[in-house]
């Protein structure tokens, strides 16, 4: 195994590169350098290091299209950018797209080796966790279904979050599931048994906007025939649940703010001050620091509501949870419809893998229903998915990433094949598996059903023990 963490550097500039490696030459680090950004793809594939220092100016691609590379992959490292190109948006995008911190050159000796040590030292505790933890990871969680690593992220961050009265801020795409996040922090805290109040603040005119919030009294404005209460009373000593916050009136935003830090509203139409006790959850499914400077969120309560920021991964970033989510629809709807299906046919899970879900969740349940409304059978089969899934691979590719390993079950005869350490097969099933998927790790990890992480991990450990 490796004594010493690993940092690599990619720097093009090679005076700049001798000084950071002077600055850390005494630091108890394994440090490598490459001066491209195809040559740090290539280290990185081979043997993801701890730490990655990135240039983001480079002669053959960006820096940003590295980082973005890595996160896509799932390959568990810290990264710091250094570029002399700095601005604020650009530190807010590498920031946004996972850089773990930001420096602008001329960096000091100082500087670089406590951002340096820091890091390395937050991926050494990291690692402690997700060992401890893994014991412990959870399959179901309240209304959410998968055991992937980002999920097990959220499912810690809800625990600690739901005891609170702090608001939360959720954000993700479309389809991942924010309403599913907001009633699991609900019932996981103290107000359980009280209620739960959704309001979609996209879906209600906005002329109706602030009666749907606080409610109004007869004879307010045209129609209002009688008094109503609103999402604010209807919530009082439970949970208020506004997703879609940045579609909200600017106007009304001054309002919300305002019952937000006293607590206070008035019905429309009222001069009667009201009282409640709300825990305020709220999701977008955009950027909201972007809302912010577009001026569509106010930026007062951005910061009012963004006290636990939560984010949820899209289904793509989770592909290993991918087939238990299909089944349990399957399950749940073969039941409701009187329909048979019980399983999936495996060209059908290389399928559902193997596809990006640019709806998330929700878009895999729709697919599933249409299956189980206009199909029968026992299994899910190839003909029986919905465009554009019936075309998301050719048949060619099914048939390669479906057959067994050829020292399964299905190949040697047992008799014939001598008996070999669990590490041993454990390692050759991973490597056939990567192989099968053109070098593809979250497709492989998809496959075996385990985190590419855990993947990434392994091979690390093979390759140090040369």
């Amino acid at each position: 195994m490796r004594d010493k963490p690993s940092v690599l550097l990619v720097e093009d500039a090679a005076p700049m590169a001798a000084l950071f490696q002077q600055y850390l030459k005494d630091e108890p680090i394994e440090l490598s350098h490459v001066d491209r950004g195809k040559a740090a793809k290539t280290f990185i594939a081979q043997r993801p290091p701890d730490l990655l220092l990135l240039d983001l100016k480079l002669p053959d691609i960006s820096g940003q299209e590295i980082l973005q590379w890595i996160r896509r992959q799932g390959i568990p490292m810290s990264v710091v950018v250094i570029t002399s190109h700095s601005s604020v948006d650009v530190a807010v995008e590498v920031m946004r797209i996972g850089a773990e911190d930001f420096l602008e050159k001329p960096v000091t000796a100082d500087r670089l080796k406590t951002t340096v040590r820091n890091l390395l030292d937050k991926t050494r505790l990291q690692h402690l966790v997700n060992d401890i933890q893994s014991t412990f990871e959870r399959k179901r969680y309240h209304g959410f279904i998968g055991s992937s690593l980002p999920m097990q992220a959220v499912y810690r961050i809800i625990d600690a979050a739901a005891p609170s009265k702090a608001s939360v801020f959720i954000t993700g795409e479309s389809g991942t599931g924010k309403e599913v996040c907001a009633e699991a922090i609900h019932k996981q805290g103290p107000r359980a048994g009280r209620p739960f109040i959704a309001l979609n603040c996209g879906a209600v005119p906005r002329d109706l906007m602030e009666s749907e919030i606080f409610g109004h009294i007869k004879g307010a404005f045209t129609g209002a025939s009688a008094e109503r209460k609103g999402a604010a009373s209807l919530a009082d000593s439970g949970t208020l649940f506004l997703d879609e916050i940045g579609e909200m009136d600017m106007e009304l935003q001054t309002k919300l703010l305002r019952f937000i830090q006293t607590g206070s509203f008035q019905k429309v139409g009222s001069g009667k001050v009201e009282q409640v006790d709300v825990r305020f959850i709220c999701a977008t499914n955009r950027d909201p620091l972007e809302a912010v400077a577009e001026k569509r969120l106010r930026e007062d309560l951005y910061y009012r509501l963004h006290v636990v920021p939560l984010h949820l991964p899209p289904l793509r970033d989770r592909s290993e949870d991918i087939i238990a989510i299909a089944s349990y629809f399957l399950v749940t709807y073969a039941k409701e419809e009187g329909k048979h299906f019980a399983g999936l046919a495996p060209e059908v899970e290389v399928i559902l893998c193997h596809y990006g879900w640019p709806g998330n969740v929700r878009q895999l349940q729709n697919v599933i229903r249409n299956i189980v409304v206009l199909h029968e059978g026992k299994s899910v089969k190839a003909h029986h998915l919905p465009p554009p899934l019936n075309t998301a691979l050719n048949e060619q590719e099914i048939k390669q990433l479906a057959q067994p390993h050829p020292q399964s079950a299905g190949g040697a005869h047992p008799e014939n094949t001598a008996i070999k350490p669990l590490a041993q097969v454990e390692r050759e099933t991973i490597e056939w598996a990567i192989e099968s998927c053109n070098g593809n790790i979250p497709r492989a990890a998809a496959l075996l059903e385990v985190s590419p992480s855990t993947i990434y991990r392994k091979k690390q450990a093979w390759e140090s023990d040369y």
